[in-house]
């Protein structure tokens, strides 16, 4: 495939580069990730005034006009710093169900407030009983005097605690596993009948749960009974970007690795000299080229539009989950004990893959739902 980054794409590469080497030493990350909010007020009004919040927007909203490729670049040199500001959240989720809901009062009222970082949000899809199943939503949305007044619990909402608007996936008809009914709303995170309860997951994000006790909507975001569609598309479009993150990830391991089997000693000669592991990290540099080249092939399924798209993202989701842990392990074993410190920055890279691989579903699932379209595909052909 030949895939090669416009001159844009590669300044925008260079300036990540820049603040993640100068600004985001693991030291600084780690004394962020222990703070309450989780990250830096500062940085992320810094992300506004570069242009990054802006990236995935319409120019007509003040946004750069990119595309998934442009996100998932920005990604990758985030996943080399581990940076903890809610990107994910609030511009990929949040801003990306806006960006497809096409309600253009609403988009033009929201987004210049993400792009010039005084509007967090967050989007609230999962529930305790869901897993990975985006269709599988008990949380109500009734009609109240022309509106809708939402009541129930969601789990596991990336910014929860930070966000100033949530988008809330609610079931207005159907039963509770049927892919229609469900509904995406726009509430105020600080409206009445609100609680939050929040907490740190193990590298280091802040998410929370939330229930919602009849809670007034601000408005509709997706065509009524057709929210899954939407969330979906969205869902595809980030998994994109998050590959991006974890190739970024997994080459910083890679690296880190490599650099360390060069200095360290046993038997009197440099651990990297012994074949067993060079084997193993020539394992984890395939393992990256081959996790990129489906990441390649996703980006461009996603920003075409192909009808084998969906197909491509769980590919490339399932061999973030196969890969990820791959590079992981071998990067553990090479460092010994030491990896396994929360001194050293080795462990706090592979706790990110293993969140990485459960985020909108893991290796394990994205496989299963692979097969499942694929078997579709083939039914519908014959």
């Amino acid at each position: 495939m030949n895939f090669s980054f416009t001159e844009v794409q590669s300044m925008l590469r260079d300036s990540i580069t820049k603040f993640v080497q100068d600004e985001y030493a693991f030291s600084v990350r780690e004394k962020l990730a222990k703070t309450d909010l989780g990250f830096s007020v500062d940085n992320w009004q810094t992300f506004a005034e570069l242009g990054w919040l802006s990236i995935p927007f319409a120019e007509e909203q003040g946004g750069f006009g990119g595309s998934v490729v442009d996100s998932m670049v920005l990604m990758e040199e985030f996943g080399k710093g581990l940076v903890l500001e809610p990107f994910i959240a609030t511009v990929l989720l949040f801003g990306g169900a806006l960006n497809h809901c096409g309600n253009r009062e609403l988009m033009n009222s929201l987004i210049p407030s993400i792009i010039d970082g005084s509007l967090q949000g967050s989007v609230a899809c999962f529930e305790r009983q869901s897993r990975f199943d985006l269709s599988d939503v008990a949380t109500k949305a009734s009609k109240n005097a022309g509106s809708y007044i939402l009541s129930g619990e969601k789990v596991i909402v990336y910014n929860g605690a930070s966000a100033d608007k949530i988008i809330v996936s609610a079931r207005t008809s159907s039963d509770q596993f049927n892919d229609d009914g469900i509904t995406l709303f726009l509430v105020d995170a600080n409206a009445s009948g609100i609680e939050k309860t929040s907490y740190r997951m193990m590298d280091g994000q802040m998410v929370a749960n939330i229930t919602f006790d009849n809670v007034a909507i601000e408005a509709v975001i997706s065509t009524v009974g057709e929210g899954l569609t939407l969330l979906q598309k969205v869902v595809d479009e980030t998994i994109v970007a998050v590959g991006g993150e974890t190739m970024g990830v997994m080459e910083k391991l890679h690296s880190t690795t490599v650099e360390y089997s060069k200095t360290r000693k046993q038997f009197g000669v440099a651990i990297g000299s012994f074949q067993v592991l060079q084997h193993r990290m020539v394992d984890m540099f395939m393992a990256c080229e081959q996790t990129r080249s489906l990441l390649y092939r996703a980006a461009c399924s996603v920003t075409e539009g192909k009808d084998d798209a969906p197909q491509d993202v769980l590919a490339l989701k399932t061999m973030i989950g196969r890969a990820g842990k791959l590079v992981g392990d071998h990067a553990l074993q090479i460092h010994g004990g030491i990896g396994m410190t929360d001194e050293l920055d080795v462990g706090h890279y592979v706790k990110r893959l293993m969140m990485i691989n459960s985020f909108f579903g893991d290796a394990d699932y994205s496989q299963q739902k692979f097969s499942e379209l694929s078997l579709s595909g083939l039914s519908c052909a014959s």
